[in-house]
This record gives structure tokens, C-alpha cells and sequence, in this order.
């Protein structure tokens, strides 16, 4: 089963130094039929204008990955992490029992990005950070997993049975995933391009949410960047 959700029909609220796209229940936005997808609890669509961003604030028990798009975001934790995440670049903070951290874009253009939250395996885990870059050659022409639950090579780690890829594709290729069993859930988001998904057509900042489709094949109708999740 595949859900198609238009880009059109996300919430979008501008802030005037943020505008952004909460694909779920999220601050003020409240939809009780709209909480979490599996184990998905929060994947915003954010557009964070220069010399701004969120200062410190407190999470735990939750695994927030965020994947920067165009522009530069700094990072900075109570922990000690300072760094700055650019395009292509995905970073991993397990909030664990409790962390602070604060985002901002110190540039003087925009930065794009994407940010999702997971639910943990476990609470009360040890606050974590860890950041990589994954190049466009490394996503061109597939799908490139880039975090797991520890169970796949080369990703970032979580405290959840997931895996998150990114892959950059020309109009006309086509990549295949096969979850890990029958009963999986995935979450497709175009980030640009058009693609569709077992024969479901999404175009840019529209998003699919899958069941029980044990293989999916994702193929460009234009040239394409995309995140996809598999989810327990």
C-alpha cells in the first residue's frame, strides 16, 4: 500500500527567519490523525534564513538526524560537539537521557535542510553525536544508506531497526530496495525532481508512505535527489 501525500497538502508555516514544512504534528501544529509513520515521529522541511536559527534547547530519547540540502548549519551541544553541517553532509544526535544543542546558520545566505526524529529502541541511552559527508558521487545512480541500526557498513548509527538513503538520480534510472521483511514500512520524500514508486508518481516535496510493499523500484522521470527510510 502506498499513500501519496502532495507537497501542496504538508503544513507550512513562515516564521519570517524560518519557513518550513512539518510533515507531522509539530509545535503549534496539532493533528492527532497525523503523529508519527512507524517509528517516523518528525520530518521538517526547513529553510533557515542567514544569521539565525534555534538557540539551545533540550531534547532526549529521541535520534534526530539531520541532512543539510544547500547553504551551512552550525551545530553546537552540551556536550562539547561543535561543527557545521554542509550539503551532502548527514549528522546523528542521540539525545539519550538529555542533551542541549543549538542550530544556526552563521552564513549569509539560507540553508536548507531536513530534519527528521526517530523514535529510540531504548531510553535513557548515552547522549551521542557523530556527522559524515556523503558525496553526490557516492548516492548517483542508487540507493546509498547512510544510517542504519548499526547493522549495515559505513552509516551513521541509531538506537532503531532503520535505515535511512539518499540517492541522486538521472531522469530514466532506477534504483531498488527490498525492506527487510513483508511487513516494513518506508518513507519516500522527493527533494527535487520527479520520480515514481512502484508506479505511484511523486514530483518535488511530495512524499509516499509505504506498507507492506516488500520491494519498492524508484525510478526518475527527471533528474532527481530523494531520501527514503525503511522502518520497522
Amino acid at each position: 500500500m502506498i499513500k501519496t501525500i502532495k507537497s501542496a497538502d504538508r503544513f507550512y508555516a513562515d516564521h519570517g527567519w524560518l519557513k518550513t514544512h512539518w510533515h507531522f504534528s509539530f509545535s503549534d501544529y496539532y493533528d492527532p490523525a497525523n503523529m508519527n509513520f512507524s517509528r517516523l515521529r518528525v520530518f521538517n522541511d526547513d529553510i533557515v534564513e542567514p544569521h539565525n536559527g534555534f538557540g539551545m534547547h533540550p531534547h532526549r530519547d529521541m535520534e534526530i538526524i539531520t541532512y543539510v540540502i544547500d547553504g551551512e548549519l552550525s551545530h553546537e551541544d552540551s556536550v562539547g560537539n561543535r561543527g557545521k553541517i554542509r550539503p551532502g553532509e548527514v549528522q546523528v544526535m542521540s539525545a539519550g537521557r538529555g542533551i542541549y544543542h543549538a542550530e544556526k546558520n552563521d552564513s549569509d545566505k539560507p540553508v536548507h535542510l531536513l530534519q527528521l526524529w526517530i523514535e529510540p529502541r531504548h531510553r535513557g541511552n548515552t547522549p551521542r553525536w557523530e556527522q559524515r559527508q556523503f558525496t553526490a558521487r557516492e548516492r548517483g545512480g542508487k540507493l546509498l544508506p547512510v544510517v542504519s541500526g548499526g547493522d549495515v557498513s559505513n552509516t551513521l548509527t541509531i538506537d532503531q531497526d532503520a535505515t535511512v538513503y539518499v540517492s541522486s538520480l538521472k531522469g530514466g534510472e532506477s534504483a531498488t530496495v527490498a525492506t527487510k521483511s513483508a511487513n516494513r514500512h518506508a518513507y519516500l520524500f522527493v527533494i527535487k525532481g520527479a520520480v515514481t514508486v512502484n508506479g505511484s508518481t511523486l514530483a518535488q516535496g511530495d512524499q509516499a508512505r509505504v506498507a507492506n510493499e516488500p520491494t519498492l523500484e524508484i525510478t526518475a522521470t527527471a533528474d532527481a535527489e530523494l531520501i527514503l527510510l525503511d522502518l520497522p
